[in-house]
């Protein structure tokens, strides 16, 4: 089963990367895009989303399923 994560780089832009991948699959202007694209290329399957929210632990709060 592929497992996909979209994340948030430090730039402000968005990645959709498989499990264990070096590199990213796809790089998006929003969060919203990257989700597209992820469910364009791998149809369903429901990626794993870093939640936007910073914490007070200087990092991000949770995961959530797209």
């Amino acid at each position: 089963m592929t497992k996909l994560f979209i994340e948030r780089r430090d730039d402000g832009k968005y990645t959709v990367t498989k499990q264990n991948a070096q590199r990213a699959s796809v790089v998006t202007d929003t969060q919203k895009q990257a989700i597209q694209e992820s469910r364009e290329m791998y149809p369903g399957v429901r990626p794993d989303v870093e939640r936007q929210r910073d914490t007070d632990r200087g990092g991000r709060d949770k995961w959530r399923k797209a």
